[in-house]
């Protein structure tokens, strides 16, 4: 019963939380920078695909002329 009752209110919490950031003071900042974190963790994601490849091709291709 305990954790029911912790469970709730910790989801109740977090509703409010959510209300606030998307109507309260700043909820445009709030918006804004979650964009540009899901930006940037595209980005990084890209990023470290792009690097594995390379270094995978660079290993095959390099490992063929010897």
């Amino acid at each position: 019963m305990k954790e029911e009752t912790r469970g709730a209110l910790e989801r109740r919490v977090k509703e409010l939380e959510e209300v606030i950031a998307r109507k309260g003071v700043g909820s445009d900042y709030v918006q804004k920078a979650r964009r540009v974190q899901r930006d940037i963790n595209i980005a990084l994601m890209l990023g470290a695909a792009t690097t594995i490849v390379g270094i995978a091709a660079w290993a095959l291709l390099s490992s063929g002329d010897e």
